[in-house]
């Protein structure tokens, strides 16, 4: 006769697949997939949502066409606020140009830690 096993053991042979695509979507990934939806105007189709891979590409593929606008390519918020501090502490300015170019402030942050 076989040995009974626990439930703690039949329990994590439960999560121990490997199929990603039979995941559901988690609430967290389906409430960014909603506010991404309702900045970018477009439809959160409802097949997307029933499983992780899908929803991540689609989020993914979402992603990628609004990070085309006009100011993409500006510094961060964080970036900003980071590098004032910096400069605070050092008693120096930001170039202007580094507000307006996320790979220079980034490098000006660099050299100036």
């Amino acid at each position: 006769m076989p040995a009974a096993r626990s439930d703690a053991a039949l329990v994590t042979d439960v999560h121990r697949t490997n199929d990603y695509h039979e995941l559901p979507a988690t609430e967290k990934q389906i409430g960014y997939a909603r506010a991404l939806a309702q900045r970018s105007g477009v439809v959160l189709p409802w097949d997307v949502q029933q499983d992780r891979k899908s929803l991540s590409a689609w989020i993914e593929e979402k992603q990628n066409a609004t990070d085309q606008g006009r100011f993409s390519s500006y510094a961060s918020s964080k970036q900003v606020a980071f590098a004032e501090r910096i400069a605070r502490h050092k008693q120096r300015q930001v170039p202007q140009e580094c507000f307006r170019d996320r790979t220079m402030m980034s490098k000006w942050i660099d050299s100036n830690r």
